[in-house]
């Protein structure tokens, strides 16, 4: 229904999250902070760096907290937005500049930290590339924060006072982004931003339309004015008439027939036009995921992150805590397998049950983290392999162990596991005697040792975000170099391949449970390579099953024999895209 006389006004932008939405517009433009600015005398400069210190910290604890709600609410991957914002708080050449600068000018300490932080705003808007530019974002965020503790105020969020509407930004901050909630959103517009922004990220992960770079709509919008929000061609259209409604109402009608379509072949096995019949599993971080992993009909789980029975608890989950959690799987799950990853934390995981258990670290990535850290805590590994094991007797249950760097690692955690059995046998606990071990391989030592790790292993699992990270050395949270993260760089393909044809050699069965197998245009790649199973959130499972079901391994197995001749990440991308689109033309709205 039209709702106005107003004009209909249609405000090109880019296409970042897939969706249709409509609903009132709710105009979000922040005004800037009115800062304080005056002199202070030199006997007083002590206590300005001191009260500057306070919001410092007083920021990193705020922000160490929104992180923990996302990575509860949207997971892991969604809250690795806060890690940029740590390192800008932790930025030596940035605290140094401000303490200078309120020794030059004798201002006080807001004024100055505004005027640096201004300073890094503006040399990161001129940089070329697209990526960074967008990392400004971060440091306006943190600045904002910081400003806000050393004033004494507490800044308003965007999901305090969303209700259910289309939000019209300039740019949405990160914390903003965080604080929105599927509940009180239909859509995300702004004027500035990219498709690598957090308001994207957060968007993509709720589910809901999002377009960026909309030039001009902030002063065509109007609080309360009725919109239509096309996050498929990059649209906002306010104050549509009668017949755009129409048109977009048979638009919605045609997305929603290839979405039935899709979700229709989920009820169906993950098979290829040529026969081949592949093993779909499911990456969850909960017990209460069950039944989503029923909904989806996935084979079973391939990964289940344990870290966050330890990351979303008051305290350090003992053997009993975490026997209910992994049982309750197991059991909900019985007879498909439950392959449970063993405590994975540090890199950018430091703390769990609010306990710090691993010390800050030049290089957190390469450090101190997971199986490392689980060999120099036997007690507490013991604590869970127990657990797990007990786990074992309610379903199919096999322990897989991960940042595996060599055999040796292997060998000294199944001499735990062992001990751990034993203890049980004392105890007269029952398990299952032949649970599968696996090793995760994400690091390029155990790419290059998969025969070793063979003999002490049943099975593999490649984890392409950290491997992807490793053979490139990139870091994934370095807001500098992030960008260069290419999963088709040919370093990552030649691995992947000398993973699965070792391992297919000795007859062990290699899967990918990284975020290249929940992408149908990766999917197809990976399974030339020779992966034997893909695991993936569960939402991703039914466009991933769709493609299967249109394609031929044989195709698969051609497309990987090509792209491995190819010398160019985006040549092999745009390879595998065409891949893609030539087997789903059916979902082509035309």
């Amino acid at each position: 229904m039209s709702q106005t006389a107003q004009p209909e006004i249609v405000v090109q932008g880019i296409a970042a999250s897939q969706g249709i939405a409509y609903g009132q517009v709710f105009l979000y433009v922040q005004k800037d902070l009115d800062l304080p600015q005056y002199q202070i005398e030199p006997s007083r400069r002590v206590d300005e760096i001191a009260r500057f210190e306070r919001a410092l910290v007083d920021t990193r604890k705020e922000i160490g907290r929104v992180k923990a709600e996302v990575a509860k609410n949207l997971g892991e991957d969604e809250a690795r937005i806060f890690d940029a914002h740590q390192l800008v708080l932790e930025d030596q050449a940035l605290i140094g500049e401000t303490i200078r600068e309120m020794e030059n000018t004798g201002l006080n300490i807001e004024a100055c930290f505004h005027r640096v932080s201004q300073r890094y705003v503006q040399a990161f808007e001129a940089i070329p590339d697209e990526y960074l530019r967008e990392r400004v974002a971060d440091i306006r965020d943190v600045a904002k924060r910081v400003l806000h503790s050393l004033m004494g105020q507490v800044a308003t969020n965007l999901g305090s006072v969303l209700k259910n509407r289309i939000v019209v930004a300039n740019d949405i901050s990160p914390s903003d982004a965080a604080s929105i909630d599927r509940s009180n959103v239909l859509g995300v517009v702004t004027e500035g931003g990219s498709r690598t922004s957090h308001a994207v990220i957060v968007a993509r992960s709720l589910k809901v339309p999002a377009v960026v770079g909309a030039r001009g709509v902030i002063d065509q919008a109007q609080d309360g004015a009725w919109a239509i929000l096309d996050g498929y061609d990059g649209y906002i259209i306010l104050n549509p008439t009668e017949q755009t409604l129409f048109r977009y109402g048979k638009l919605q009608e045609k997305r929603r027939t290839v979405e039935t379509r899709i979700m229709a072949v989920n009820r169906l096995p993950a098979e290829t036009l040529d026969g081949v019949r592949v093993t779909l599993l499911a990456n969850i971080e909960k017990a209460d995921e069950v039944e989503l992993v029923r909904s989806y009909n996935a084979d079973g789980v391939g990964l289940f992150r344990s870290e966050y029975l330890f990351l979303n608890s008051g305290q350090i989950p003992d053997e009993e805590q975490q026997y209910a959690a992994y049982s309750a799987v197991a059991q909900g799950l019985a007879p498909l397998p439950v392959i449970i990853r063993t405590l994975d934390i540090g890199g950018d995981k430091g703390s769990a049950g609010g306990v710090s258990l691993i010390e800050p670290e030049a290089n957190p990535f390469l450090g101190f983290r997971a199986i490392r850290f689980c060999l120099e805590n036997p007690l507490l590994f013991k604590n869970q392999l127990r657990a797990i094991l007990r786990a074992s007797a309610a379903g199919n249950v096999q322990i897989m162990y991960p940042m595996i760097s060599g055999v040796g690692e292997v060998v000294r955690a199944n001499v735990l596991l062992e001990e751990a059995k034993q203890e049980l046998r004392e105890r007269g606990q029952p398990f299952d005697p032949e649970l599968k071990i696996g090793s995760m391989i994400e690091i390029p030592s155990a790419a290059a040792t998969v025969d070793l790790l063979a003999d002490e292993c049943d099975f593999f699992s490649v984890g392409t975000n950290d491997l992807i990270q490793y053979v490139l050395a990139i870091d994934r949270v370095n807001v500098r170099i992030a960008h260069l993260y290419e999963p088709t760089h040919p370093a990552v393909l030649r691995t992947l391949r000398g993973v699965f044809t070792e391992a297919a050699k000795r007859k062990l069965p290699t899967g990918v449970c990284g975020e290249m197998a929940g992408d149908p245009v990766y999917a197809p790649l990976l399974l030339g390579l020779g992966a034997t199973s893909l695991s993936l959130t569960p939402p991703l499972i039914p466009s991933v099953k769709y493609l299967l079901r249109n394609m031929k391994m044989a195709d698969a197995r051609k497309l990987a024999r090509e792209v491995l001749e190819l010398r160019d990440p985006a040549e092999i991308q745009a390879r595998c895209e065409e891949f893609y689109a030539e087997r789903t033309k059916d979902l082509a709205l035309g």
